[in-house]
């Protein structure tokens, strides 16, 4: 499988690439195919990278496919399908936490990480906080919740001997989402189009990697 590491990295790039290009396509099934040929990717780059072969991979996998249905649902543009893929996402940023929690954690680190970046993400929900709906202020709030012990989870993890690439896919993962966000209560697709796709796929390829990097157990990990 990790032969076809890198051909599954160029899909990524490919898909990403054409979503943006085809965004403002008069055939809207166009950007989709796309999007979702991009998400399908870095399944396939985790699995080359040997999800399978260890129980952080196998858990990172469980938070990418949970990623790719939170895509699935945000190709819709209705309230109903941002809470879908909201809670798609939240799944797998749970399932995050599982995994750099198995890895080991210095908890210090983490905690000192969380107080700036929980800091940040609710001062951006607070800014976009009128044009979010009633239903949806505390969903909004959890979520930025959720994405912030993510960091500050992978903050320790790197802290305690984990490679760089969690933390670094975990940091683009939460700007992403702080774009998607954007996108979706501002009424513009500015800040989700033009740079939140490009990371939100550049933390799922790190991620994905991150896997390969992983060798030892979280037990044998230096305290």
């Amino acid at each position: 499988m990790a032969g076809i590491k890198l051909p599954a990295l160029v899909a990524v790039v490919i898909g990403c690439v054409g979503l943006l290009l085809s965004h403002d396509a008069e055939r809207w099934w166009i950007p989709a195919v796309m999007k979702m040929f991009a998400s399908s990717a870095f399944l396939g780059l985790a699995l080359a990278s040997g999800a399978r072969q260890s129980r952080y991979g196998q858990i990172v996998l469980l938070g990418l496919s949970f990623s790719w249905l939170g895509d699935a649902f945000l190709l819709g543009s209705s309230e109903v399908s941002f809470l879908g893929g909201l809670v798609a996402f939240l799944i797998a940023h749970l399932c995050y936490w599982a995994a750099f929690m198995h890895l080991g954690v210095r908890w210090r680190v983490s905690a000192l990480a969380f107080l700036p970046v929980i800091a940040f993400a609710l001062s951006v929900v607070q800014w976009l906080r009128p044009g979010i709906s009633a239903d949806m202020v505390i969903p909004v709030f959890a979520y930025a919740a959720v994405i912030s012990i993510m960091v500050a989870l992978a903050a320790g993890a790197t802290a305690r001997g984990a490679t760089g690439l969690v933390v670094g896919g975990a940091v683009l993962f939460f700007v992403s989402d702080l774009s998607v966000a954007m996108g979706q209560f501002l009424d513009t697709d500015f800040f989700h189009g033009m740079w939140g796709l490009p990371l939100y796929y550049a933390a799922q390829v790190l991620l994905a990697l991150s896997i390969s990097q992983i060798d030892r157990p979280a037990s044998r990990l230096p305290r």
